[in-house]
């Protein structure tokens, strides 16, 4: 997130949700956004296919059709600049590459971006005069943004809207990811990306790289790792012959499940880490016992990039152990076969921390925006915010005030593309995915929790009245799912949350999984797949 949450929530005079189901996937910062509505009267807008928990609390909610997000931003944006609601101060001194956006969003007139959304002309109107009438005004996006095809794209419009505003490097405004997982922004802060090195440096970048090689007393790769999704098909295709996963189940995460399974099947070695025997673990060859968070020390660094203390408050069971032993474990044993021999003169040669704050002093050492939140501020209570420069430094809440971080914003131009699988005769509907408030993920921690298990006991499709009655379905029915990877076999539950040519369903229960059905396409910068938009069509079991 470029701002924090309590600046959102204490300043954000029109708060902008598209592509996050916000109440039931982050219900603290749902919760913020009521109150902020509520108490102090802002603004509140929802971009999302479904009739979601939020918004019945929405001054107005955009039901636009899944994988048109860039048609309607837009869409917003040509009405903001035909109405002259624009900040050209802002986009004239902080900015570049305006002129490019202006030209392609002049032909997204609010008459062409309903017909490719379907969301009403009026709403169309209505939402952009809010935004461009009450500053400043955040956006929230999540997973129903980044899920596509065009996932970096949808971000890039995402900010196209809010420079145009002149909201970004303000109190109340930005461009705010809401990350999906537990401390997600902390592993890749750490470099648990295919392209960079902790703190986002990138593996290309020589002077990069020459800085690492000293440190670590090691030669390393100067290209672009894969993602996951990649790893799977390098299995598929004999070029990964080994799979190392920690606390990640893709056997009921990843797009297209039946692949997987046959990509894991393929894998010569597997190791699995984690804190239960997963879907995924029946596939391993080795697997380990890891701690939970409350059973080891460390810190998570959360959606508002602030850094805060875990503190261990009972010891794991059994022979589980905390993830940084078991790895340290591994690497030593490596380096004892042989397997690399670093420069012992490198300041972080070995694997010989003696506690976690030796492992935060080599992050301060190597990763620019940590280098001030050091173990003895943690240690002491202090909550940072990178970027944190230096020991004094009191954290960054919000980015790019002033200026950006590259100096001027960079606007990109970004035109609708549609999803790579659209309904066809054989498979007439769009399916779209999820989580519910109840379950997480791939349910590994919460179906063992008794009390959520009873909220919400097994997988259910949403499916409109309308197509329900075309299928000869009811309210409760056993129906099969289908796409062209695979099918499922769930209940229907039939309800107007959804539009007629909708379905939604989730990916938590494993019998039963969504990504058996999605569209592995990629997009093809981040390489995240299609999660949010497939063809498929219902029968009655």
């Amino acid at each position: 997130m470029t701002n924090s949450i309590a600046d959102i929530a204490e300043e954000s005079q029109v708060i902008f949700i598209i592509g996050s189901n916000t109440t039931e996937n982050h219900p603290v910062i749902g919760t913020k956004i009521r109150r902020a509505k509520r108490q102090r009267g802002a603004k509140l807008i929802v971009a999302d296919p479904r009739r979601i928990d939020i918004t019945r609390y929405a001054d107005l909610h955009l039901q636009h059709k899944p994988g048109t997000d860039i048609a309607l931003l837009n869409g917003l944006m040509h009405i903001i600049l035909r109405e002259g609601w624009e900040d050209e101060a802002y986009i004239r001194q902080r900015t570049e590459g305006f002129e490019a956006v202006k030209e392609i969003v002049q032909k997204f007139t609010p008459e062409i971006t309903s017909a490719i959304t379907g969301v009403p002309i009026e709403d169309i109107e209505l939402a952009a005069k809010m935004l461009g009438e009450n500053r400043p005004g955040a956006l929230l996006y999540a997973m129903g943004i980044t899920q596509h095809t065009t996932g970096v794209a949808n971000v890039m419009s995402c900010a196209n809207l809010q420079m145009m505003l002149g909201n970004v490097g303000v109190p109340g405004g930005g461009v705010n990811p809401l990350r999906g997982q537990n401390n997600v922004q902390g592993a890749c802060d750490m470099g648990g990306l295919p392209n960079v090195f902790p703190g986002y440096q990138k593996v290309t970048d020589p002077a990069v790289r020459e800085k690492f090689e000293r440190a670590w007393g090691v030669p390393l790769p100067d290209y672009v790792g894969l993602t996951v999704t990649e790893m799977l098909n390098g299995a598929e295709a004999g070029d990964v012959k080994c799979l190392y996963i920690i606390g990640e189940n893709p056997m009921t995460s990843e797009p297209d499940l039946n692949h997987t399974r046959h990509s894991l099947n393929k894998t010569e070695f597997i190791v699995v880490q984690d804190l239960f025997f997963s879907e995924t673990a029946q596939f391993a060859d080795v697997v380990f016992p890891a701690a939970a968070s409350a059973e080891k020390e460390g810190t998570f660094t959360n959606t508002e990039r602030r850094s805060q203390r875990v503190r261990k408050a009972v010891n794991p069971p059994g022979e589980a152990m905390p993830d940084d032993w078991i790895i340290t474990q591994i690497a030593r044993r490596m380096l004892a076969l042989g397997a690399t021999t670093p420069d012992p003169a490198a300041p972080y040669a070995g694997w010989d921390y003696g506690s976690i704050a030796d492992i935060e002093a080599e992050i301060n050492a190597l990763t620019p925006i940590y280098a001030g939140i050091t173990w003895e501020r943690l240690e002491a209570g202090e909550q940072l915010s990178w970027p944190v420069p230096h020991d004094k430094h009191p954290g960054t809440p919000i980015l790019h005030v002033g200026k950006f971080s590259r100096g001027l914003g960079r606007f990109v131009a970004c035109d609708h593309v549609p999803p790579a699988e659209l309904p066809d005769d054989d498979y007439p509907l769009l399916l779209t995915t999820g989580r519910v408030i109840y379950h997480w993920h791939a349910g590994e921690m919460t179906h063992r929790a008794a009390g959520l298990e009873a909220m919400y006991p097994k997988a259910l499709v949403e499916i409109n009245p309308k197509d329900a009655r075309q299928a000869g379905i009811k309210d409760g029915d056993l129906i099969r799912l289908i796409s062209r990877r695979g099918e499922i076999l769930s209940t229907a539950q039939v309800t107007d949350r959804v539009e007629p040519g909708l379905v939604f369903t989730t990916f938590h229960f494993a019998e039963a999984a969504a990504n058996f059905l999605t569209n592995p396409a990629l997009d093809p910068t981040a390489k995240i797949p299609e999660f949010k938009v497939a063809a498929v069509r219902v029968e009655k079991a």
